[in-house]
This record gives structure tokens, sequence and C-alpha cells, in this order.
């Protein structure tokens, strides 16, 4: 999970440091040693960690600040404000050509997935109702032109390609003037990967980025490299002049040393993550929201994003309507699991609701994605009437739904006892959306280790 490790060493931290009550300056001084540790073991470079606990204990030790009525919360917000700010304080956008085409060229190692985060930037575009072109400049790796056709077809949108015999630069410039002739209004042109010593071809890139004056370079970068990341990052932007960075596999780094790192080192901000091997799985980078996540305070505005990106408005107003006439079958609990799954993993997606995203709970929570698909399975094999009467289905039915499945009748229980639950939340929503001050959260929302479907 992302930032795992160290969000778990902070939280911690936070939750002794919250226990005390009043602080002291040795209280905040050992409190801020541990973050030390944290943000080392997390491969943040150690200039960073060091003007990072210096700013924090300036603002942290103020006499305003311990003898408030909540000094912890006051230190907490501090290193948060301070986190936010070492990754970049706000969002930074792409730069978009006043007149098209918006030509964005993808730099970076051999390795780091630059074709496949060109594919996804191109489809992010897209669903901001932009025309992208797919441009196939890298003529040195073997196949890689064709990698990109099949990720534009996959895609839906078209790729530029002259073989894997011509001239990059060339090539750069013929998409550029195709593209203008025929109205798309972003060109992203992938490169070939290239050690940033080696001189002859990081010189063919400046020759790229003079033939066809790009308004974006972004470098791709594996956050999985830690260091390695940020040196590259600070030889690239020597050569040429990044605009921003993506850092590929977030989701597979526990430490996030990169993505602490990058801005403050090199000055150049992360503009979009990947957190998947999905082709819609690169997110827009929000500071603020990840220096949230980190501190187990959520991030419900990116949940609402891909939430409104991913779910179909008439079956969110279908499925509102039967939970207001309590008409909820396990057909619409079984929608319900599967646009759940689109938001990507459960932990992933719980990570980002407040009170949820603590990682001492995730932890105690034993879900596995593979397990819902028992949960479809339990559902499919059930009847049209048992789907709508889950209330009257006796043990010679659960017995047959169990072998129709390849699951056990504890597991069938398992799942209806979930649906149960689920209904009562939503009916205790709807209480809500009325103004019910008697709502109140079921217990045993989530499964748990003592659950035997899991």
């Amino acid at each position: 999970m992302i930032f795992q490790s160290l969000a778990e060493k902070l939280q911690e931290t936070f939750r002794r440091l919250r226990s005390k009550g009043r602080l002291t300056e040795a209280d905040v001084d050992e409190a801020l040693k541990e973050v030390r540790r944290a943000l080392l073991a997390a491969d943040v470079n150690f200039q960073v960690v060091k003007d990072f606990i210096s700013r924090v204990r300036e603002r942290a030790v103020g006499q305003d600040i311990l003898s408030s009525l909540t000094p912890a919360q006051q230190v907490i917000k501090i290193v948060r404000d301070e986190l936010a700010s070492l990754m970049g304080g706000v969002h930074s956008r792409l730069n978009l050509a006043p007149r098209p085409p918006t030509i964005i060229m993808m730099v970076g190692l051999h390795g780091a997935g630059k074709t496949t985060t060109a594919a996804k930037l191109a489809g992010y575009l897209r669903k901001q109702g932009r025309r992208p072109l797919l441009v196939a400049a890298d003529v040195y790796r073997p196949a890689a032109v064709k990698q990109l056709q099949v990720l534009g077809d996959q895609l839906g949108i078209p790729v530029f390609s002259m073989g894997d015999r011509q001239d990059p630069v060339n090539i750069a410039r013929a998409a550029v003037e195709h593209a203008s002739g025929q109205g798309w209004d972003v060109v992203i042109i992938d490169t070939a990967g290239r050690l940033e010593i080696d001189e002859e071809m990081m010189a063919e890139l400046e020759a790229i980025k003079e033939a066809v004056r790009p308004h974006e370079i972004l470098l791709v970068v594996d956050a999985m490299t830690g260091q390695v990341a940020v040196n590259v990052a600070g030889a690239f932007h020597g050569r040429l002049g990044l605009d921003g960075v993506v850092l590929t596999k977030l989701d597979g780094d526990s430490r996030g040393g990169a993505a602490l790192s990058i801005k403050a080192v090199t000055g150049c901000p992360i503009k979009f993550v990947g957190v998947g091997e999905k082709l819609d799985a690169l997110e827009p980078f929000h500071p603020d929201r990840m220096a949230d996540r980190i501190l187990g305070m959520g991030d419900i505005l990116t949940l609402m994003e891909k939430a409104q990106a991913t779910f179909d408005a008439q079956r969110v107003a279908e499925l509102n309507k039967k939970i207001r006439t309590a008409d909820f079958t396990l057909e619409d609990f079984l929608q319900q699991l599967r646009e759940v799954k689109k938001l990507g993993p459960i932990k992933q997606v719980l990570s980002m609701i407040p009170g949820f995203s603590n990682m001492k709970l995730l932890k105690d929570l034993d879900i596995d994605d593979k397990e819902l698909v028992y949960v479809e399975a339990i559902i499919n094999s059930m009847t049209p009437w048992e789907r709508a009467n889950p209330d009257k289905i006796d043990g010679s039915r659960r017995r047959r739904i169990a072998r129709g499945s390849g699951t056990t009748v504890q597991q069938v229980n398992a799942v209806l006892k979930q649906f149960e639950q689920t209904k009562k939340l939503m009916r205790q929503f709807a209480e809500m959306s009325k103004g019910s001050k008697k709502a109140r959260l079921p217990k045993g929302l989530f499964w748990g280790k003592d659950n035997p479907l899991f």
C-alpha cells in the first residue's frame, strides 16, 4: 500500500503524542526524533529530512502552540502542512497550449514504464474532453512501436508511427504537423529510454525538444527505485528543463522516499502517479491529499472523484430509490460490489475514508480482493427467487448454493449475513439523509479475521 511503512510509524508516533495531553519541548523533540527515523527509513533524502525537521520544530515549539488547549493536534497539523509543502504544496496541472495542439514529451530511463504511462495519460486526457494523439518515437527498443499501437487500440486512441527505421526527431516533427492538420489537440511523444550519462541519446532528446518545442516535458521514473529516481530527475532536469515528473509503481512502494524528495531536491513537481497496472490507474498528484493519507486523515476528495468517474449515474439513482423503499436485493448487492471493485483495491479505497484510514485498523482488516470472486460466485449460484428472498433460503438451498459455487455452507452463511448488515447500513444512511439523529453505523460493517469467508 502507498506509504504504508511511513504511515504506520508516523501514526503510531502521533498517537502517543496525543495521549500526553499537555506537551513540553522535550515531548516535541522526542516525537520529532521518531519522525526523523521514519523519514530516513522511508528513503527520504537526508538533507530534505534535516530541513523538514528543522522547519517543523521551529513552528512546533512556539509558546502559542505548547500552551494551546490541543497542542498535539497543533503539532500534527504543522507536520501535515510541512509534508504537503515538501511534496509541492498544491496540485501542479499540465501546461496546456492556448492554441492546440499541446505537445507533451515523455522521457526517462529504460524500463520506467514510459510507453504504458504515455497511453495512460492519453486515456486520462480523453476523459477530460481532449483529443490526444500518441506518437511512437521509440525506434530502438524491439516492439516498442507495436506496444504503443496495442495500447492505443485498447483505449481507442490513434497512434502516429513511421516505423522503427526513421529518425525520432523527424517522427516527432511529422507527428505535430499531422496533429495540426487533423484536429488532434494533444500530442504525446513516447521517446526511447536512455541513461542520463549517455551523451548521444541525451543530445537526441535536446534535438527533439528543439524541433517541436513541447509545452510539457514529463520525466517518468519508477517510485520503487527511491533516491535513484531523485538523482535521475536531477540529471534530466539539468539537460532538458523538466516541467514535471510522473511516478510509476507508487502503489508498490511502501516507503515513498522518491515522492517526498523529488520536489525538494530538483524543484520539479510530481504531476501524476501510477497506482496500478490497468490503463486507468493514473492519478493526478495532490500533495495536500497525500499528506492527509500518510497521517491517517483519509482522502475523501480523491475517493469522490474516482466514484464520479466510475459509477453510472442512472444506476446510482436507481439504487438510491431502492434504498429509500427498502427494496435492496442481493442482485443490487452484487452490483454494488462490482462498482466498488472498479475503484481499486478495497484496502486502498478504505485508506481514503476518514476513520478507516488508520494503518493499524487497516492491518486488522483481513480483506483479500480475490475473495470477492467467491461472493460473486455464491450470488450467481442462486435462483432469481433466492436473490429476491434471501431471508427464506433454508439449509438445503444453502448446501446447493455452496456446491454450485465451489464454496462451503459457512461461506454462503457469511455472504447472507454481510448482505443483511449492508442492507441495515443502507437504511440508516437513508435515515441520515432525512436528518435522523438516531442513525448509527451497524457493527461488523466490514469482514474481519473472525469471518469464515476470509
